[in-house]
């Protein structure tokens, strides 16, 4: 029975770090507000900052969501980029479904006793630059599908890596939103695509010009990943409520984002209704693997 119950348990997680890697790589979609909709994002925050000084447990407690992340970042990249091409509002409600099913967990972190003036205005401010950069014309910003690789450029991997680990980790702000704004998202979901096709069908020698890509961008996400962290576990022990309502803001914001990208024009009652389902479907998986949750 134990032995049963831990694999529903990891197998919980790694199904969670799937739907966290599906969204860092959606335009308009956070990685971060997937982790409070998943019910986990105190955890994973924590295993981050304190993986020297709890190393085995934060590795136990990060492994199975770095397993689901990967799967959900190579194995849906090509899925998910024919389905926002083909069937834009169905996908993204699907995600509008998977943030708004999973707000529970994160409301009952705000002490409304503790609700002052800061945390409104960080509700507000960060509800407001959600918005700002959903209105982003994403159709009108440049993007090379290929990059050609030096040591300037590799450099410059890192720090986008950088810049897009900490968006991704901040709920709210997509970290494939700020990279299309940077004119880099379609060379490094191109360049995703090419490795996972790669590995899939043996293809060994088509891995050189996108890994070369993919690493220092890798190493960036790293460093960042830890510094926004830190920066997160600080603000939750000093500023609980406002830094709650901050967050609760940028997750608010998201689906309206979110909506203010798609293109709507056309749209048919089939479609119109098709959308609906999807949402209730993301609607319901966020709410059940949020409530399988020790958060």
């Amino acid at each position: 029975m134990k032995l049963l119950a831990f694999i529903k348990t990891y197998l919980n997680q790694i199904l969670r770090g799937v739907v966290i890697g599906v969204a860092n790589i959606i335009p308009g979609v956070s990685g971060g507000t997937m982790m409070v909709s998943m019910g986990v994002y105190d955890t994973l925050i924590h295993s981050i900052t304190h993986l020297f000084k709890e190393f085995w447990k934060s590795i136990k407690a990060l492994l199975p969501y770095v397993i689901g992340m990967l799967i959900g970042i190579l194995a849906f990249a090509s899925l998910i980029s024919w389905g926002l091409e083909h069937y834009e509002l169905p996908t993204n409600t699907l995600f509008i479904g998977l943030i708004l099913g999973g707000l529970s967990p994160l409301i009952k972190k705000i002490d409304r006793k503790k609700i002052n003036a800061a945390a409104v205005i960080a509700f507000v401010v960060l509800f407001a630059l959600i918005i700002w950069l959903g209105l982003q014309n994403r159709d009108s910003i440049q993007n090379a599908e290929t990059i050609e690789m030096n040591v300037g450029q590799m450099f410059i991997m890192v720090l986008l890596g950088m810049i897009a680990s900490g968006t991704m980790i901040i709920p709210g702000v997509s970290g494939s939103l700020v990279l299309m704004l940077l004119g880099y998202y379609k060379a490094v979901t191109g360049a995703l695509k090419t490795v996972a096709h790669g590995l899939t069908h043996f293809e060994f020698s088509t891995l050189g010009q996108p890994v070369m890509m993919l690493l220092p961008f890798l190493l960036g996400i790293v460093l960042g990943i830890f510094g926004v962290a830190k920066l997160i576990e600080w603000l939750t022990a000093k500023y609980p409520t406002a830094t709650y309502c901050g967050v609760l803001g940028l997750v608010v914001a998201s689906p309206i984002a979110l909506l203010i990208q798609t293109h709507l024009a056309g749209t048919s009652l089939a479609l119109a209704a098709v959308s609906v389902a999807t949402f209730l479907v993301g609607f319901i998986i966020a709410w059940l693997l949020a409530k399988g949750s020790k958060e």
